[in-house]
């Protein structure tokens, strides 16, 4: 079982010609569980961010606009796989099981990435890698 847990966020785009990543966030998760209630949280604000209420006082009026319909609803999808218990499951498995996850979806112009990793696989990986490293 893997204790510890590594947990990114990050929003890929382009900028000047280059695909350029910006963290939105890191979390050192010490179970299992806190680091699944992280990337669900982490998914529920950037959803939360990426479709504010346009009735929201803090917003001057015509500021929020509807997006076309051909745009990927990234919050929807964002909301929809921090609720699915299924999808939950598969993801504590994979993360039980040692193995990277990798939670990505995209609109028109940013794609979304959660990332989540054993703490001990990658050591452990470093540790195989200097092992098999031939000697200069």
């Amino acid at each position: 079982m893997h204790d510890e847990f590594l947990c990114h966020v990050t929003a890929y785009g382009m900028c000047g010609g280059r695909r350029v990543g910006v963290p939105l966030g890191t979390y050192r998760a010490p179970t299992l569980a806190l680091a699944l209630w992280w990337m669900r949280d982490r998914a529920l604000w950037i959803a939360e961010r990426l479709d504010p209420q346009p009735e929201n006082p803090s917003f001057p009026p015509n500021a929020v606009v509807p997006v076309a319909a051909t745009v990927p609803d990234v919050p929807s999808m964002l909301r929809d796989w921090s609720t699915d218990g299924m999808q939950q499951e598969l993801v504590a498995e994979e993360l039980a099981a040692g193995n990277l996850v990798r939670i990505a979806t995209n609109d028109d112009t940013t794609e979304y990435e959660l990332l989540a990793e054993s703490v001990d696989a990658v050591r452990m990986q470093r540790i195989v890698q200097r092992i098999t490293a031939p000697a200069a």
